[in-house]
């Protein structure tokens, strides 16, 4: 049977149902009507003269020769479509119905089909690539499997989006077996946070090492009879514990993630080692670089100095060496994965791959079978949506980072594990809250940061009121206990605003940012406060109408609220030292 259930087996070759459309200018992927030629949407097809009486009971009682299938027929007027196979009848008819045929619209360059980047563990990111702009039917959406995390999230969103892309090591099921401890259930052996910004200009994707020590938070799992179980938390463990360990699901991931970042966290997507040699071997091969001989017995990877293209099994044993560069940890080995990811990338938009709809669909259909998501993105329709939001976004303003670690001070000599170095992480994380691009963003994207810049300048130019004049309430909506009443203690006491009030929680609960509410008439107080607390921009909100002359401002703490005396802006450079990667830099080449 093929992808819908029609026909014998090699009737249809899943290559010939991609078709082309004139109007997107892109190849789509059509089941519902295999085998039969494709007429654009809103074209009737010319008309054929009706022959005379005699001519019709003559043409009736005459055989019709059945004529030769040709390479690429079903349209016309130069039309560059797939081969369908069909009937003679039909494939005559087509034919007939090809007079008279505009010509179509000219195809978009490879360019400008943005297809949608996100990766994270060595595979996923060519699952989303593929969906984006291109309809996938029923055959790929059954491909997908899902798991109810117990938060289900839309799949487009107008802000932020913070996808969580896992990489286990499950050593069960195809394609999984011969590599290492066999009775592995699968923890979070690479995991991502992909980060795209609220005006889809830049994105960022945070490595976070699995021999990290944190602490895992309970976690609600889903039982198989539909009831709900929480698994207890566990303090100072390794990150990657947050999955497989005691039963815990991709949702215990997400919630160690979102406690570690202060990040909400959209979606995740997880993948296991035979996602990346299927998804690899789909793609043509991956191109990567080493700078010196690599034998390394326990990945299986045998490679000289150079660059190669991988894929299979060469690809996996690429992304799981770690003894032979580097320092030869698993820093080290993120770094190989980086610049994989990245390179897959690029060749994901190459026009070779865009342009080629039998390897189109031979993605399509590896990178759905390797994918496992949440329910809100738990179908083709979901995936394409969140797909087609996220294209937007250019390769070269794409960066791959590692979180900040220290070796583990507790383990003396012999380290296996590592701890947070919050010193760099905390001011990173802020970036990435607060939309700040680790690449260096062109165009129009500078033209807006300029605009935004002005706008700053505007705002915070001026006057600034003296400390004791400095009128304020501040409600609490940072998640954090006490955080309004440690605020005012800090104004009052080391900064001197003694008119200062704590007005409790925010209605509402948590709030996202920090907000700063005043009137045009207390501007000058605005900007002393946001001089002491440090307040980005976007966090003033001034009225249209003056105050009273003894009214109160109103300071709303958000989640991005770290402590009285630390600043709420993010910084607007990475901090140095941090390990990153350009997705659109092809000068890689891992040490």
């Amino acid at each position: 049977m093929d992808a819908q259930g029609r026909g014998r087996a090699g009737d249809i070759d899943p290559a010939d149902q991609w078709v082309f459309d004139p109007k997107t200018g892109s190849y789509e992927l059509r089941l519902d009507h295999a085998g039969e030629p494709v007429t654009p949407a809103g074209h009737t097809p010319a008309a054929t003269p009706s022959p005379g009486p005699g001519k019709r009971a003559a043409a009736s009682a005459a055989p019709r020769p059945k004529p030769k299938p040709k390479p690429g027929a079903g349209g016309g007027g130069g039309r560059a479509v797939p081969g369908q196979r069909s009937t003679g009848g039909r494939r005559a008819a087509a034919k007939a119905a090809a007079t008279g045929r505009r010509k179509p619209k000219p195809k978009k360059s490879g360019k400008k089909k943005a297809l949608m980047w996100t990766g994270g563990t060595v595979g996923v990111v060519l699952v989303v690539a593929t969906v984006g702009g291109y309809l996938l039917y029923q055959h790929l959406n059954n491909n997908i499997d899902k798991v109810d995390v117990g938060i289900n999230n839309g799949a487009v969103t107008k802000g932020p989006v913070n996808i969580l892309v896992i990489g286990t090591d499950k050593r069960s099921g195809k394609g999984n077996t011969g590599y290492g401890d066999a009775g592995s259930v699968g923890h979070a052996d690479t995991t991502l946070l992909f980060h795209v910004s609220e005006d889809r200009t830049n994105a960022t994707a945070l490595s976070i090492p699995r021999d990290m020590i944190t602490d895992i938070p309970d976690c609600p799992t889903k039982q198989k009879n539909g009831s709900t179980k929480t698994i207890p938390g566990s303090k100072g463990v390794r990150f990657n514990e947050s999955l497989g360990q005691e039963d815990r699901d991709p949702g215990c991931t997400w919630r160690t993630v979102e406690q570690l970042t202060k990040l909400k966290v959209t979606h995740f997507m997880m993948a296991d080692f035979n996602a990346v040699k299927e998804l690899s071997s789909a793609v043509g091969g991956v191109e990567v670089c080493v700078a010196k001989d690599i034998n390394d017995a326990d990945s299986h990877l045998k490679m000289s100095k150079g660059r190669h293209t991988v894929e299979g099994e060469d690809a996996l044993a690429f992304v799981r060496t770690r003894h032979s560069v580097g320092f030869g940890g698993d820093l080290s080995r993120i770094e190989l994965q980086q610049q994989f990811l990245s390179s897959m990338i690029r060749k994901m938009k190459s026009g070779d791959t865009l342009t080629n709809p039998k390897k189109l669909y031979e993605l399509s259909d590896a990178a759905t079978n390797s994918l496992t998501v949440d329910t809100g993105i738990g179908s083709i329709t979901k995936l394409t949506s969140l797909a087609k939001e996220l294209s937007k976004v250019n390769t070269k303003n794409i960066t791959f980072a590692t979180v900040p670690v220290l070796d583990n001070p507790a383990e003396g000599k012999d380290h296996k594990t590592v701890v947070l170095d919050k010193s760099k992480a905390e001011p990173l994380f802020a970036m990435v809250r607060q939309d700040v691009s680790l690449t260096e963003v062109k165009e129009k994207e500078e033209k807006a940061q300029e605009e935004a810049d002005a706008k700053q300048a505007a705002l915070l130019k001026g006057t600034r009121a003296a400390p004791a004049t400095v009128r304020v309430k501040v409600l609490n909506g940072s998640g954090r206990m006490g955080a309004a009443g440690e605020t005012v203690a800090w104004m009052q006491n080391s900064k001197g605003m003694r008119r200062t009030s704590n007005g409790g929680n925010a209605s509402g609960g948590k709030k996202d940012k920090t907000v700063l509410e005043f009137a045009p008439n207390q501007a000058d107080q605005a900007r002393r406060l946001a001089d002491e607390m440090g307040l980005p921009v976007d966090a003033l909100k001034q009225g249209s109408s003056n105050a009273a002359p003894t009214a109160e401002m109103t300071l709303i703490l958000g989640e991005d609220f770290k402590g009285a005396g630390t600043p709420v802006s993010a910084p607007k450079k990475a901090p140095e030292g941090i390990q990153k990667v350009e997705a659109d830099d092809k000068n890689i080449c891992a040490k």
